[in-house]
């Protein structure tokens, strides 16, 4: 229903004849003429355009959208790179452990002069004398000892723990960006079922107070009030398009597709029992091992390692070396009858930089400082789990506390609504009192979607933050999914979480 058929539909209903007409006053004591019976418009039985904007949208599941962002974000495609490079590092560090083993092979012809000799029929043909000389050798090097290979051993495998776990705290912080982004979506489709509700009202109550209009009950103010409401109602939806349209723009983003997609719309989290929630001092227990931790640790552990490392740079290596060589005029190199020689040798070399411009010094003292650093980033993300598991713990359960409390604002804005409906059919109330009540409930619909938002968000949080899933099921179950396991939206094995 356009704005050029609600204004004809205001006309007909006022200015339509042949009619029979009576005259009634408004606030102001102005007479008014208005006619008893009018055709109605029949914009007015149009349907209301209840067409979502996730139209030609594939709807996904937030377990799809966690396990799709995951794989698909650049920053755990570079957080597993890193723990695929830092896998090949630990076994070149096992390597140095092992010696070094080459052959060798080759032939040489010497060119001491040429002959030069005439064929009958003119052509000259070059005749070089030289013989072909053949070598193949063997060559092994070891070091004996070596201070730094065992600490560059323990560091490269500490880098290996720093990498995985910095793989899992990627994959819970985009975790909650995407669930983020899903909850956004859902709540913008709760919207706009909510913005059809109310379109759906507005236009209920305009043609209500077109017939009381007619019916010489009403003013023409109570259908130009209704008018506005109308087309508020009709901007309300519009924006809850535009808001839908966006989310799902976004969301498809995160997810990495090409395919425009849009959330379930039953897709979401229950609300706990009371008694199945635990307390703040459990969330921060279940923090102090979550992610975030878990990778400052795995940090300073390898900084600790790369301590150790630089420190053995002052003791001695040991290595040694064996090498084997032969040559000769034989082209099977050794195994025909031909003239072959072999020689060999052994070596053992100690190495002790007694000075080297102060560079082990450097080393040294930037190995120190890396390991203060990541002691106290390690203490820091330690107290910042414990303040984000408190905040995140109040918001949770007062987001739990706002959604029971709007569930029953809507439902006492409903029966509120639908009394002054009926009180204004029966001339008891006025417009004003609708349309006050018809206000009401559409921000008590508002606020229920957005306390639903709140909760869903606060929960998603605390799940990333501790690393576990929070399902009355498997309440404190650990948030770590088997080897080949279907990915979900936190646990593998708790589908059921999702509602």
């Amino acid at each position: 229903m356009t704005f050029p058929d609600i204004a004809l539909a205001i006309a007909c209903a006022t200015c339509a004849a042949p009619m029979t007409a009576q005259v009634v006053r408004d606030t102001t004591r102005v007479p008014l003429t208005v006619p008893v019976t009018a055709p109605a418009a029949t914009s007015l039985n149009a349907p209301v355009d209840t067409t979502t904007a996730a139209a030609g949208a594939r709807p996904i599941t937030l377990a799809e959208a966690i396990a799709l962002t995951r794989q698909n974000s650049p920053t755990t495609i570079q957080a597993r790179g890193t723990a695929i490079a830092n896998r090949a590092a630990a076994r070149a560090a096992v390597g140095a452990f092992l010696p070094n083993l080459s052959v060798s092979a080759g032939a040489v012809r010497q060119y001491s002069g040429a002959r030069a000799t005439q064929l009958p029929n003119g052509t000259i043909i070059n005749a070089n004398s030289g013989a072909w000389t053949y070598s193949n050798g063997l060559s092994v090097q070891a070091e004996l000892f070596n201070p730094q290979n065992i600490p560059n051993l323990r560091a490269a495998r500490a880098d290996v723990a720093t990498a995985e776990a910095t793989v899992a705290a990627q994959n819970f912080a985009v975790t909650v960006d995407v669930a983020q982004q899903y909850y956004d979506a859902l709540s913008a489709r709760e919207s706009e079922s909510a913005a059809v509700t109310q379109l759906a009202q507005a236009r209920e109550q305009f043609q209500a107070s077109i017939r009381k209009l007619q019916a010489g009950s009403a003013t023409r103010s109570d259908s130009l009030r209704s008018f506005v409401q109308v087309a508020q109602a009709r901007v309300a939806l519009l924006t809850a398009h535009t808001n839908l349209r966006s989310a799902n723009a976004a969301l498809t983003r995160l997810i990495g597709s090409v395919e425009v997609v849009t959330p379930v719309p039953a897709d979401t989290v229950a609300i706990l029992p009371a008694s199945n929630v635990p307390d703040s001092a459990t969330i921060v227990q279940w923090a102090l091992s979550g992610p975030v931790v878990s990778q400052a640790r795995a940090e300073l552990t390898a900084a600790q390692a790369r301590r150790d490392a630089a420190r053995a740079s002052y003791l001695p290596s040991l290595s040694a070396g064996f090498s084997r060589s032969g040559s000769g005029q034989d082209s099977k190199f050794g195994l025909g009858s031909g003239t072959y020689g072999y020689n060999g040798q052994l070596n053992f070399s100690l190495s002790y930089p007694i000075f080297n411009g102060f560079s082990r010094e450097e080393q040294n003292v930037r190995a120190r400082v890396n390991a203060d650093n990541a002691n106290a980033a390690l203490r820091d993300a330690e107290l910042g789990v414990r303040q984000s598991a408190v905040q995140y713990w109040d918001t949770w359960r007062t987001a739990a506390e706002q959604v029971a409390a709007q569930q029953a604002a809507v439902t006492a804005a409903e029966e509120d609504l639908r009394v002054q409906q009926t009180r204004y059919t029966l001339g008891v109330s006025t417009i004003v009192d609708v349309l006050t009540s018809e206000t009401q409930l559409n921000q008590a619909r508002a606020d229920l979607i957005t306390a639903r938002l709140n909760y869903r968000i606060a929960r998603v949080r605390i799940e990333s933050l501790v690393g576990r899933d929070l399902t009355a099921t498997t309440l404190g179950a650990p948030l770590s999914a088997p080897p080949n396991a279907p990915p979900s939206a936190f646990s593998p094995a708790s589908p059921e979480r999702v509602q």
